[in-house]
C-alpha cells in the first residue's frame, strides 16, 4: 500500500505515470489500433518499451531539451507515443491539425520554431516540404506510413520505425541520458503545447504543464469514477485539447485503453466493434449521427416508421427520468422496456453506444432537442464547459443533475465567477501557463491572481447552482430596440433539423434578425431522391424552390419556439437565404474544430447580408473557394432570399 501511495505521489509527469502504469497494469491493454481490418493491441508494458525506444531514437537525431516536436497525422498509437517520447527527452510535443492546409501549418511550425516533425503519411510530408523554405528551424522530418516515400530526399528524413530501431539498437548509449532527462521532469515542466482554433485571429500556442494536465485528469476521473476498465475511441483531432485530455491525460491517470480507428471512413464501424464505455464528441458528431438515423427512418417501411415514432415519443416523455432514477409509472416503465427491446437497444447498438457509461459533448453548445434525443435513449450524455486554456474542464454535470439548458457545476478544483458585464471567469489547477511568445495576450487573458477571462457570457441559476452559458460574450449584443441578441441560441435550434448543417444568424444593432443556412447534402439529397427531384451539385440543390419551402418550414417552427422565450424572443428570423457553398475551414470560414468564424463570414459575404436587409428577393454573387489540392477557384450564383413567418412575442413579466 505504501509503495502505491509513493508511486502516486511521485507521478509528476506523463512519463512517470507511464512507469507507474507498467508496474500497476503492465499486462493490460493500453492501446489498440485497427490496421488492414485487424485490431492490433499493446499492453502498458509493450507501449512503454516502444515509447522508450522512440525517445532514444529522438536522442540519436539530436533532440535537445526545450525543442518543439510537431506531430501531424491521424490518431495512431505511434503518434501518441511520439508525444510521450518527446516529453521523455525534455522536448515539447506540438500536435497539429492533419487537415490544415500548408499555409496554416507553416504558421504554427514557424511560430513554435519546430526542429523536428513527425508526419503521418506522404500527404503531411508534402505539406512540410512545401513550406520548408519558409521554416528554417526544421532539422529532421519523420513519417509513420512508408507508402509513396521511396523517392524522397532522405538526407533529413526517416521512417519513424527506423528511428525507433536506431533507438533500440543504441539503447546502451542513450539509456542513461534518457533516464536523466526523465528524472528532471516535474509538475512545472511543459507537457504539451496546443494551438487555439483562432476564431478571431491567428491561433495562439497554449502552454500546458504536467500540473495542468495531471491535476485536471485526476479530478475529472474522480468526478465520473473512471477506472482502468474504460474503453475510449480516439478519433478526434490530436491537436484538440479534448483529445489530449481524454486520450493522454485521463488515459494515463486511470490506466484505461485508447482505441484508434483505421481511418475516418471506418470510424463508425470501429466504434461499434469497440463499444466504448466513455465517449466524447463535439455537437457536430451527434448532429451527424442523428441526421443519419432520421434519413434511415424516412426510408423505412410504414410499420417500422410508425413503431419508431411511437416509441420515440414515449422515450422523450420518460427516458431522461428513467436514466436519472426518478419516479416513473409502471405502465411507462413497461412501455419503455418494450421500446428498448424493439427500438432503443438496436439503435444504440447501430450507433456503437450500447456500453456507454459516461458520454460528453463540448466544444460549442448543443441543441437541446439533439441532447434530449440521446438521453431519451438511455445514453448518459452530459455537457461540459471548457476551453484549451483550462485543460478542458471548467464545469461538468453531475449524474442526476443533467439538463440541456445548463453546463453543470464547477468541476472539482475549479473556481468560477461572473463579472459585472456577465462574462465568465475561472481559475483552477488546469489553468494554462502562458501563450507561447505572447506575453500581451497572456496578461489580457489571465490576471495576476490566476483568473482567466473565457470570453463567454453566462450566469449561475439560483437554487441549482448550475451555470448557463448564453453565448460568446463578443457575439451577444443588443438589437436596435435594445432587445437581447444571442445568435447561437437560434442557430442550435435550427441545426436540430437534419436538413440544416450550419446556420449563421445576424442581427446585432439591427431591427430584425436574418440568417444564412447551409443544407446538409446527405439529408437533403436523400429527401430529393425520395421526391424525384433531380440535381447535379450542392449549389443546384441548395437553390431549388422545394428545398427553400422545406427550410422555410423549419425556420418558421424555430421562430415559434424562440417566441416562447421572453428574454430572446426578439431573435426570430425574418429573412434567410441558403448559401451556394458549404462553409469550409479551407476557405477560412470555419476553424478546424468546425466553429464558425463570424467576422470572416460577415466580411466575406457582406453583399449577401446587405441584400437580406434591403428588401431584395435575390442577389448575384461570386465567391472564391479552395479546392482539395489547394488550387483557388470561383463559384458564381444567384441566390434567392426568402421571408419567414414571425410568431407573436412573449413579453417579460415586468412589462
Amino acid at each position: 500500500m505504501a509503495d502505491a501511495v509513493a508511486a502516486e505521489g511521485s507521478a509528476h509527469s506523463i512519463p512517470a505515470l507511464l512507469a507507474r502504469n507498467v508496474q500497476r497494469y503492465g499486462g493490460y491493454p493500453a492501446y489498440r489500433e485497427k490496421e488492414f481490418g485487424i485490431w492490433q493491441s499493446w499492453t502498458w508494458a509493450q507501449a512503454s518499451e516502444e515509447i522508450r525506444a522512440m525517445a532514444m531514437g529522438f536522442l540519436s537525431l539530436g533532440v535537445e531539451r526545450g525543442d518543439h516536436i510537431a506531430i501531424i497525422g491521424r490518431n495512431r498509437p505511434a503518434h501518441y507515443w511520439a508525444m510521450v517520447a518527446a516529453q521523455m527527452c525534455g522536448a515539447v510535443p506540438v500536435p497539429l491539425y492533419q487537415d490544415a492546409v500548408a499555409e496554416e501549418m507553416a504558421y504554427v511550425l514557424g511560430h513554435c520554431g519546430a526542429r523536428f516533425v513527425v508526419c503521418g503519411d506522404q500527404e503531411q510530408v508534402d505539406k512540410v516540404v512545401e513550406v520548408e523554405d519558409q521554416i528554417h528551424s526544421i532539422k529532421h522530418v519523420m513519417y509513420t506510413d512508408k507508402r509513396g516515400m521511396r523517392k524522397y530526399d532522405h538526407t533529413r528524413m526517416n521512417a519513424l520505425e527506423d528511428v525507433v530501431s536506431e533507438g533500440r539498437a543504441g539503447h546502451y548509449r542513450y539509456e542513461e541520458e534518457l533516464n536523466h532527462r526523465i528524472a528532471e521532469l516535474n509538475y512545472d515542466s511543459t507537457c504539451v503545447m496546443l494551438y487555439t482554433s483562432g476564431t478571431t485571429g491567428k491561433p495562439k500556442g497554449v502552454v500546458l504543464s504536467n500540473r495542468n494536465i495531471i491535476e485536471t485528469a485526476k479530478n475529472s476521473c474522480a468526478f465520473d469514477k473512471l477506472t482502468r476498465n474504460e474503453e475510449v475511441l480516439a478519433y478526434l483531432p490530436m491537436a484538440w485539447v479534448g483529445d489530449f485530455i481524454f486520450s493522454v491525460g485521463q488515459a494515463y491517470w486511470a490506466g484505461f485503453t485508447v482505441n484508434c480507428p483505421e481511418n475516418a471512413s471506418t470510424m463508425m464501424t470501429d466504434l461499434r466493434e469497440i463499444g466504448p464505455t466513455y465517449f466524447f464528441a463535439p455537437p457536430r458528431v451527434f448532429e451527424g449521427q442523428l441526421t443519419n438515423v432520421m434519413i434511415r427512418m424516412e426510408d423505412a417501411g410504414k410499420f417500422k416508421k410508425w413503431l419508431f415514432d411511437r416509441y420515440m415519443a414515449l422515450a422523450r416523455k420518460v427516458g431522461p427520468a428513467i436514466l436519472d432514477g426518478k419516479p416513473v409509472s409502471g405502465a411507462d416503465r413497461l412501455g419503455y422496456a418494450l421500446g428498448n427491446l424493439f427500438i432503443y437497444g438496436p439503435l444504440k447498438n447501430t450507433l456503437g453506444f450500447t456500453n456507454i457509461r459516461v458520454g460528453y459533448t463540448a466544444g460549442e453548445a448543443i441543441g437541446p432537442e439533439i441532447f434530449d434525443f440521446y438521453r431519451s435513449l438511455g445514453i448518459n450524455l452530459k455537457q461540459l464547459y471548457g476551453q484549451t486554456e483550462a485543460s478542458v474542464f471548467i464545469t461538468q454535470q453531475p449524474d442526476g443533475e443533467v439538463r440541456s439548458d445548463t453546463v453543470g457545476v464547477p468541476s472539482p478544483g475549479v473556481e468560477v465567477k461572473i463579472a459585472d458585464n456577465g462574462e465568465v471567469f475561472y481559475r483552477s489547477p488546469g489553468t494554462f501557463v502562458e501563450y507561447y511568445n505572447n506575453p500581451e495576450s497572456t496578461a489580457s487573458t489571465k490576471d495576476p491572481e490566476g483568473w482567466v477571462a473565457t470570453g463567454d457570457a453566462g450566469f449561475f441559476e439560483e437554487g441549482s447552482g448550475h451555470l448557463r452559458i448564453i453565448d460568446r460574450a463578443k457575439d451577444v449584443g443588443k438589437m436596435a430596440d435594445g432587445r437581447l441578441f444571442a445568435p447561437k441560441y437560434v442557430e442550435n435550434k435550427l441545426k436540430f433539423y437534419p436538413n440544416i448543417l450550419e446556420a449563421v444568424v445576424f442581427g446585432a444593432g439591427k431591427d430584425r434578425c436574418t440568417a444564412f443556412i447551409n443544407i446538409d447534402l446527405n439529408a437533403v439529397g436523400n429527401w430529393a431522391e425520395r421526391n424525384n427531384i433531380a440535381y447535379a451539385s450542392y449549389q443546384e440543390l441548395a437553390g431549388h424552390p422545394k428545398v427553400y419551402e422545406m427550410i422555410k418550414s423549419h425556420v418558421n417552427e424555430v421562430n415559434a419556439s424562440v417566441a416562447l422565450d421572453p428574454m430572446l424572443s426578439g431573435c426570430q428570423i425574418h429573412r434567410f437565404l441558403i448559401l451556394h457553398k458549404e462553409l469550409d475551414a479551407d476557405d477560412g470560414e470555419m476553424t478546424r474544430t468546425r466553429k464558425v468564424r463570424r467576422n470572416i463570414v460577415a466580411e466575406k459575404f457582406a453583399d449577401l447580408i446587405e441584400a437580406l436587409y434591403d428588401g431584395r428577393t435575390s442577389i448575384y454573387t461570386e465567391t472564391e473557394v479552395t479546392y482539395e489540392d489547394g488550387r483557388k477557384g470561383a463559384i458564381k450564383a444567384t441566390l434567392n432570399i426568402a421571408d419567414a413567418e414571425v410568431a407573436p412575442e412573449q413579453r417579460m413579466a415586468a412589462e
